[in-house]
């Protein structure tokens, strides 16, 4: 089964901040995320994330808990 495109392009953001700090990277992420992705798309992200993150990059977690966070607020 191929991977969806929102989990290709996450993992590809995710990996130009990994010279960052994690907390930093996962926060630009998500930011990035937030200001232009389709609302589809990033409930599509926070959904893979939640049940269970398989095949996205550590940062990507991060960026989607973290947009999670922010949408229950």
């Amino acid at each position: 089964m191929e991977n969806p495109p929102y989990l290709r392009l996450v993992n590809e953001i995710a990996v130009q901040f990994t010279h960052r700090p994690f907390e930093e990277s996962a926060e630009v992420v998500a930011a990035h995320v937030r200001k232009f992705w389709d609302p589809r798309m990033r409930g599509q992200l926070m959904a893979h994330a939640v049940a269970g993150g398989e095949g996205l990059h550590p940062i990507a977690v991060r960026a989607a808990e973290l947009l999670q966070q922010q949408t229950v607020r």
